[in-house]
């Protein structure tokens, strides 16, 4: 046997509890070949399935844990850290806060299917509230879900191979070298994925003085200034719950439903709180293909704009059902309602 194989075969749950922890603790490491591995080595007897199930749930459920409470503890600001480790950032937070909003826990049943949804599921979970013991529940059979989903055709393809002596006697041999590329496979795709994304960001993004100029230019001029977007979900909102002065609370699943509402006729801008405008960028994307071609992310987003000193106003319009300007959801101060006269 190689050496790299036997090594591998006498510290297989070690290496598998490590790696697991490793890559649901948010470093992006792809578990998906090691289980894939470590499925196929169980037809030899060598390794054992029940046990290393144990070793990945065990690993899953640490971490998960751990990013709970840190949710439950520091909320947003533990999202945007996992986005920053994430090769998924485009899709991680809103994606998963969309699916709590819809799905409730159930989401953790999926949610390490989804590349970017598993890591920062826990910490949604915490900040919303969920109790530990019912997500604990929920997180273990989504977790038992995902490990047998590559343990078991890791083991049906070794009870395959096996049938055919000298193409297992080959694969004995060349296991390390298979395994590597593959893990070189997937961090290659994920990370040119996103580099291809990040560079669409980048050609599209609006500056934050941009902005302001845009609007202090269409006050001077009496112009119609950019219709500004809210992107962020309630959750969001708790740390400040503010807009940019003219925006519209709308959420990304209402614009793709009801694109109707974004004007033709001027500048619109998306802004969010993800690292790197991923939603605003994406959703940007999006609205081109449907024909809104005027339309931005704005760097930096919401923090962006905040730490540039530019004002905030507190908002009071909910989203309207068609296109509006925005001066007609402008704050405006509330007059006292008369009392009612005592009978």
């Amino acid at each position: 046997m190689p050496i790299a194989l036997a090594f591998f075969v006498h510290y297989a749950y070690f290496i598998l509890f490590i790696w697991v922890l490793v890559e649901q603790l948010g470093i992006p490491v792809p578990s998906v070949p090691l289980l894939l591995t470590a499925g196929t080595l169980s037809a030899t007897h060598r390794i054992h399935h029940l046990t290393a199930l144990l070793a990945v749930l065990a690993a899953c459920a640490l971490a998960d844990s751990m990013w709970f409470l840190m949710g439950r503890r520091y909320g947003s600001s533990v999202l945007k850290l996992l986005c920053r480790l994430s090769f998924e950032a485009s899709t991680c937070v809103s994606k998963t806060e969309g699916y709590f909003t819809r799905r409730g826990p159930a989401t953790l049943l999926f949610s390490k299917f989804i590349p970017g949804l598993s890591t920062v599921a826990p910490p949604i979970a915490g900040q919303i509230g969920m109790p530990y013991l019912r997500f604990l529940m929920w997180d273990l059979a989504g977790s038992f879900l995902w490990a047998e989903a590559f343990l078991l055709p890791g083991r049906f393809f070794g009870d395959v191979a096996q049938k055919s002596a000298p193409f297992f006697h080959w694969l004995g041999h060349f296991a390390f070298f298979i395994f590597i590329l593959m893990v070189l496979g997937f961090m290659s795709y994920r990370f040119l994925k996103t580099r291809k994304f990040l560079q669409q960001v980048r050609e599209m993004r609006l500056e934050p003085e941009e902005l302001k100029a845009m609007m202090d230019q269409a006050e001077e001029h009496g112009n119609r200034p950019p219709f500004i977007v809210d992107l962020r979900h309630p959750l969001d909102y708790k740390p400040d719950p503010r807009v940019i002065p003219g925006s519209l609370r709308i959420g990304p699943n209402e614009i793709r439903q009801h694109s109707e509402i974004i004007p033709r006729d001027r500048d619109v801008v998306l802004y969010c709180t993800c690292p790197s405008e991923e939603t605003s960028a994406k959703l940007a994307l999006q609205l081109h293909k449907l024909g809104v071609y005027r339309v931005r992310p704005l760097r930096g987003g919401f923090d962006g704009w905040k730490e540039a000193g530019y004002p905030l106003v507190d908002y009071v319009v909910d989203t309207p059902a068609e296109a509006v300007l925005p001066s007609e959801i402008a704050p405006a101060p509330q007059e006292p309602k008369p009392a009612l006269p005592l009978l």
